[in-house]
Parts: C-alpha cells; sequence; structure tokens
C-alpha cells in the first residue's frame, strides 16, 4: 500500500467514524424528540432554523438548505408541519413567485418545550461518545465549533 493508498484509508476511516458519530446522535435526538414532543429530527432542524429568524420569515430555498434537504423534501416538510399548525406560508410581496416561511405561536410554543429536550440528549450523547477512544477527537471538534463561534 502506497502514501497515497495510506491517505485514501486515513480520509474513509475518518468519515466512517464521523456517521458513526452522527448515527448515534440522530438516533437518540429521534427517539427523545419523536417520544416527547412527537417531532422528527428534520422537523426540529425546520423549526429551529425558523425560531432563529428572530421575527424574519425565510425563503423556501433557504431552508431547504438549513435543513440539508431538496426542495420538493422542503415542500413535503413544510406541508406537514402547516398542516400541524407549528407554520405558516407567506406569498413575497415583491416576487409571487417567492414564498416565506415563519413560525406560528404553536410552532414557538412546541420549539420551546423541544430545544431543552434537544440540548440535554445531544449533551448526553456527546458525553457518552467521548468515552469511545475511536469517537473521542471527534466530540472533541464538535466541541471545539461551539467555543469558536
Amino acid at each position: 500500500m502506497g502514501i497515497a493508498d495510506d491517505a485514501v484509508e486515513i480520509r474513509a476511516r475518518g468519515w466512517r467514524t464521523l456517521a458513526a458519530l452522527h448515527g448515534i446522535i440522530e438516533a437518540e435526538l429521534e427517539r427523545v424528540l419523536g417520544s416527547q414532543v412527537g417531532l422528527s429530527v428534520v422537523e426540529y432542524t425546520v423549526i429551529d432554523a425558523l425560531n432563529r429568524q428572530d421575527g424574519w420569515h425565510m425563503r423556501m430555498q433557504q431552508l431547504a438548505g438549513a435543513a440539508a434537504l431538496s426542495s420538493s423534501a422542503t415542500t413535503r416538510l413544510v406541508n406537514r408541519l402547516e398542516d400541524r399548525g407549528l407554520l405558516t406560508r407567506i406569498l413575497c410581496a415583491d416576487d409571487r413567485r417567492g414564498i416565506y416561511t415563519e413560525l406560528t405561536a404553536q410552532g414557538h410554543e412546541l420549539y420551546a418545550r423541544a430545544k431543552p429536550l434537544h440540548d440535554e440528549a445531544l449533551e448526553r450523547v456527546l458525553g457518552d461518545a467521548s468515552e469511545r477512544p475511536e469517537l473521542a477527537p471527534l466530540v472533541d471538534a464538535v466541541h471545539g465549533l461551539a467555543v469558536a463561534t
């Protein structure tokens, strides 16, 4: 195995480790959010992104980027959340093709209940993962990102 092959294997191992940490985190967040407030991780991600707008709304394309979803998947998700009364769509006054999305009062209330559950579960999972030697460097990196911002 040459140097280039070693580098490829190191990157592949790093990616597998990152995917493992992501899977552990997502599974626990799905369990907690689903059982406690009836939200999936991606639904929470959308509500969180909208909540961070502080009184502003987001275009559907921005929301798709924040949730890492395709346009069609975002539309389906927004439809479901709108049907539940958690968000609403607003037509852009300047561009009739533009659609904005924002949280309703009910969406803000659900977010307020979900956020501490999300944060506690995330901290618990990262704490457990930091005890695993193969995951500890990634957990340190996640904590480092929080400090850097």
